[in-house]
């Protein structure tokens, strides 16, 4: 690893850092993105560093957190991560060798996605969704999860279009996002895929975002919540409509 790739690589983990703290979202989407679109580093190193990112997110936040959980519906949306998860991460493997350029699409049409989902806000129902309906979601996420390290998405859009209340959304899907890093991050250890490179970037990236994360809470932008979601929407649909474009030409 270059020093080049060592430092463009933090400079972004830190700027990521920053984005998700003041906005709320897309720490994972944008270190995807920016560095599969600059070519810092293979998408399924990168994928692997931000599970473990996400792991140490999880393990500060859900402490003390869990006591108002459904647990039906936290494990019908866990059955559906957890293979589901094993299959993304084999789908990456076959993909990074053989169809790149189509992992790369994929990758920003995600990242679309998650910007579109923070302007076409779902409509809250009035009963909660079926078991079945949670297990299709943790399908999608595990998916999603096991190619890029990103489970947000579907399970974002699941949960917030159920008749709860913010904070329980919030713990419900910091729980999901680590069962699902846990995953990812336990069948990559035990097919020898946590390498030295993932190892070394980790260990840059988490103090990186955490000194991002202080700047973040101690000097925010001085925006509304709406323009910074108008920010976060135009940020995502620059990097993942930028994979699509460069990609196809």
């Amino acid at each position: 690893m270059t020093l080049e790739v060592l430092l463009s690589f933090i400079a972004i983990a830190a700027i990521a850092g920053y984005f998700q703290t003041v906005t709320g979202f897309g720490l994972g989407m944008i270190v995807m993105g920016a560095t599969s679109g600059l070519d810092v580093a293979p998408v399924a190193s990168v994928a692997a560093v931000v599970s473990l990112m996400m792991l140490t997110n999880s393990a500060v936040a859900l402490p003390g957190k869990l006591k108002h959980l459904d647990r039906a519906v936290v494990l019908a949306t866990v059955l559906g991560i957890v293979p589901a998860t094993v299959i993304g991460v084999l789908l990456l493997e076959l993909m990074s060798s053989r169809a790149e350029s189509v992992l790369r699409i994929a990758l920003g049409l995600l990242v679309c996605y998650g910007g579109l989902s923070l302007v076409l806000r779902p409509r809250q129902r009035e009963t909660l969704s079926s078991r079945i309906s949670f297990f299709i979601s943790g399908v999608l996420s595990g998916l999603c999860g096991g190619l890029f390290g990103i489970a947000g998405p579907p399970v974002i859009y699941q949960c917030y279009r159920q008749p709860l209340k913010p904070v329980a959304i919030r713990n419900m899907l910091i729980l999901l996002f680590a069962c699902t890093s846990s995953m990812r991050t336990l069948f990559v250890a035990a097919t020898g895929g946590l390498n030295l490179e993932i190892l070394v970037l980790t260990a840059w990236a988490i103090p990186a975002v955490a000194v991002a994360t202080y700047a973040g809470r101690r000097w925010p932008p001085r925006l509304s919540p709406l323009a910074m979601r108008r920010i976060a929407f135009v940020t995502l649909m620059v990097i993942g409509g930028g994979l699509i474009a460069t990609e196809l030409v």
